[in-house]
């Protein structure tokens, strides 16, 4: 709770859980978005004038032309998400604005639905919840709707941070080998038996399934391209529940479309909201709209989160997410 009786005036962005509204609002003069209406780069700018702090989501973009805009009474940028992508970091350091994060509270989450992604895509899910719900569903035979069994098969991580080692353990519940890439091995107490791969393409070769858990950067960004599906095993599995612009999706509709893959489970696009009309069209496709976060109780604990990073900073103490 902010130590000063005159409350920080503090911009959420989006519309965010009733009991993270009802916290903000007691410790302070906060600005609601209860229309949840998607900002303008303009609206972004405008109503930053007037607060000292925001609760921003992945869909505000705190770029530089955003930065350099912002009164000299902003302090904060308190993210809902764990992904920082969306805030141009050098320029908030720049302005002497502190940026943080919400790591860990949405890693159980996430992981679930990297796991739904991946039984979706393997066992056809969407094909066949569409042929039900449009009553086509007139046929059976012991060749009808067959997929593919994930129970040991090699699930290849790329990004063994707190949600891909969440997502290897659930793996490791169906029977599959772990397998992953890191910028560094994790201990062994870490690992639990993983094999790890210093290079993305050794990695690539023995996945069945590949499952990216790394955050954007100008080092990942398209690093799922055509020469990279194309390491990946003949009918693998690909999953994607990071970030969108970790792939080329032209070369995933080519791997899907050519059968190098069996089929894909996404959660994330290049283009949100909307996704790619391209990969729609397409039947082993397992597709959600960037949901993997949302459910109650995350939903809570990552706006509980950002407030605790918001009240650390207006007590004059280092806020525990600190990214910037």
């Amino acid at each position: 709770m902010p130590a000063s009786a005159a409350k920080p005036r503090v911009l959420i962005t989006r519309r965010l859980t009733d009991a993270v509204h009802d916290r903000a609002q007691r410790d302070y003069d906060a600005v609601l978005n209860l229309e949840d209406r998607l900002f303008s780069k303009a609206e972004l700018i405008a109503a930053c004038q007037e607060v000292d702090a925001a609760i921003p989501c992945h869909s505000e973009l705190f770029d530089a032309e955003v930065m350099a805009a912002l009164p000299a009474r902003f302090k904060v940028i308190a993210n809902h998400s764990v992904g920082v992508d969306h805030v141009d970091l050098a320029a908030a350091r720049a302005r002497g604005v502190v940026v943080t994060n919400t790591p860990d509270v949405l890693s159980d989450a996430t992981a679930e639905i990297a796991m739904l992604c991946m039984l979706g895509a393997a066992r056809r899910g969407s094909e066949g919840d569409r042929m039900v719900r449009e009553g086509r569903w007139d046929f059976w035979s012991p060749a009808f709707m067959v997929g593919r069994q994930v129970t040991g098969k090699r699930f290849g991580v790329v990004g063994m941070g707190r949600v891909g080692q969440v997502a290897a353990e659930r793996a490791r519940g169906f029977g599959m080998e772990v397998h992953y890439h890191n910028r560094r091995p994790l201990e062994p107490m870490l690992e639990k038996g993983a094999v790890f791969h210093e290079r993305l393409e050794d990695l690539l070769a023995v996945s069945d399934v590949l499952s990216l858990h790394c955050p954007t950067t100008p080092e990942t960004t398209g690093m799922m391209n055509a020469a990279a599906f194309a390491r990946l095993p003949d009918g693998a599995i690909f999953v994607n529940t990071a970030r969108g612009a970790l792939v080329d999706e032209a070369a995933l509709v080519e791997a899907l479309s050519s059968g190098k893959l069996f089929a894909a489970g996404l959660d994330v696009f290049r283009d949100e909201p909307g996704g790619n009309p391209s990969l729609s069209k397409l039947e082993n496709v397992f597709l959600l709209p960037h949901i993997g976060s949302a459910t109650s109780e995350t939903r809570d604990a990552m706006g509980f989160r950002a407030l605790d990073n918001l009240d650390a900073v207006f007590a004059g103490r280092e806020p525990g997410d600190r990214v910037a």
